[in-house]
This record gives structure tokens, sequence and C-alpha cells, in this order.
């Protein structure tokens, strides 16, 4: 067979050989430069908190001669110290139940207005979505000093109730900003079964609709707990007064600003792995879900 019987694709092949080379070249490139970036921020995530977490077993001596070295021995004492001296163990459980509280609250209201938003027509539903959407561009700072007030006024100044209003209520725009797009996503196949079968609104939206959510309800319960856990801010300002209602981030810089003169990093460090370590396990317990919760919506 000579070269004019072959088939066109035979002898266009070998031509687009060259081409291709190049494109293949550069896609490599990118990925050793994508891959080089990413280790290269893992790393500057990773080795503090490595560092703090060996640091808090460390005596103030090795910290202050050898602080990139391993500890002699592990000195469980730090803990029982920052947990119970410096009462990080009370503002642990002050966190918690505040978290516990808000996140709950949040997720309640958030999933039944973003159903309602996804799943019924009414007049002004644009309206009311978009306001609760432009709450994503209200930075906190701005209602600092109204807010300090209303709360005053109402009662609940220095409060857990307030705090947890507070909480849920910056935290309901991303929520149903979020929710809303995950629930338009679900088949309304199903629903409308049920509401053939009989089936009421409540119960509808309780026994069928959230439970097909779960992959967006438990993505956007994370979100919404590591931003209460970690808040500094609006406790700072709400929680003034009484220290035995002081959350978590309130004790930490406390504790920070007090061994910083007393000398005590040992103790600091305990502290703050303390702190860390819970956001750490929710992360590593829920990381698939969170993954699948982001990544379902665009796969449906």
């Amino acid at each position: 067979m000579t070269t004019l019987d072959k088939p066109a694709a035979a002898v266009a092949a070998p031509a687009a050989a060259p081409a291709d080379r190049p494109v293949r070249r550069e896609l490599g490139v990118a990925n050793v430069l994508s891959h080089g970036f990413l280790l290269f921020w893992s790393a500057l995530t990773v080795l503090p908190l490595l560092w703090m977490f060996l640091s808090s077993f460390k005596s103030n001596t090795e910290i202050l001669a050898d602080p990139w070295g391993l500890p002699a021995e592990l000195r469980l004492d730090n803990w029982v110290r920052a947990w119970n001296g410096a009462h990080i163990g009370q503002y642990f459980l002050n966190s918690l139940l505040v978290v516990a509280g808000s996140v709950t609250l949040t997720m309640l209201m958030g999933a039944a207005a973003a159903y309602v938003f996804a799943r019924y027509e009414f007049r002004g539903k644009q309206v009311v979505y978009y306001l609760f959407v432009g709450g994503l561009m209200f930075p906190v700072f701005l209602a600092l000093v109204p807010l300090f007030f209303v709360v005053r006024n109402a009662g609940l100044f220095g409060t857990w109730t307030g705090l947890v209003l507070v909480y849920a209520a910056y935290s309901l725009p991303f929520t149903v900003f979020f929710l809303t797009a995950f629930f338009r996503t679900l088949p309304t196949s199903i629903a409308e079964a049920a509401m053939v079968d009989g089936c009421g609104h409540f119960r509808l939206f309780f026994q069928v609709m959230l439970p097909m959510a779960r992959p967006g309800l438990i993505s956007v319960a994370i979100f919404n707990f590591l931003s209460h856990w970690n808040q500094f801010l609006l406790p700072q300002v709400l929680m003034q007064g009484d220290e035995s209602k002081w959350v978590l981030a309130q004790g930490l810089a406390a504790l920070s600003v007090n061994q910083g003169y007393a000398g005590d990093y040992a103790q600091l460090f305990a502290g703050l792995t303390i702190a860390v370590v819970p956001v750490l396990l929710v992360y590593v317990a829920f990381q698939r879900q969170v993954q699948s919760g982001l990544t379902a919506g665009q796969l449906k």
C-alpha cells in the first residue's frame, strides 16, 4: 500500500504529534508549579501548629533555650495548669454551649428559610432573598456600636442568650444563600409524591427534604461551627464583665496577655493547643462530608 492509499487519519497523525508535545510540556510545568505551591502552603500551615503542639509539652526553659527541639519528656502538667489554673476548661465549656446553641438555631432557621425560597413562589420573594444575601457584604465592624446598644437595651448584654442570637443572625446570610442553591438541586418528584400521599408541608420539610439535604446541611454546619468557635470580636464587645461567662477566644486573649508578662509560655501553648484540637478533630472527622456537600449541587 502506498502513502496515497493510506487513510487520512493515519497520514495526519504523525504531523499532530509535535504540536502536542509543547502542550504536554506546559501542562507538566504547570502541575509541578501548582503542586509545589500547595506543598509550600501546607508547610506554612502545618509547621506552626506542630511547633505549638510540641511546645505545649516542654518546660519554659526548653522553650527559651531550644525552641525548635523536641521535648525531653511529655509534661502533661502544662495542660492541667492551663485547664484549671488559667480557667481554660471553664471557657472551653462556655464556648461549647454557646456554639452548640448558635449552630442549632442557625441551621434550623436557615434551612427553613432556604427551603421556602427554593420551593415556593410568593410576592416579594426575590426582594427578601436578596436582603438575606446582602448580609454577606455587610462587615461586622460597622455594626458593633448599634449592636452593642440593641443588645444592652434588650437586657441581653453579658449573657449567653444574647451571644447565641447575634451569632445566629450573622450566620444566616451564608446559610440561606448556600442551602437555597442546594435545595433547588433536589428532585421535585419525591416531594410531589409525598404530597400526593398526604404529607403536609411541615412533615415534608422535616421528614423528606431535610434528610435528602443532609450533605449540604453538614457542610454548612461545619462552616458555622468553625466561624462561631473562632469568633473573638463579638464576644469581646458583648460579653464584658463577668469572666466566668467568657468564651474560649476571650480566655485565650487574657491568657496570652498575662503569660506574656509572667513568662509561663508552656501554659500558654497548652491553652492554645486545647483550643485548636476540637477544630482539627471536627475537620478530620467530617472532611468527606464537607467535600461531598460542596460538590453535590454541581453533580446533580
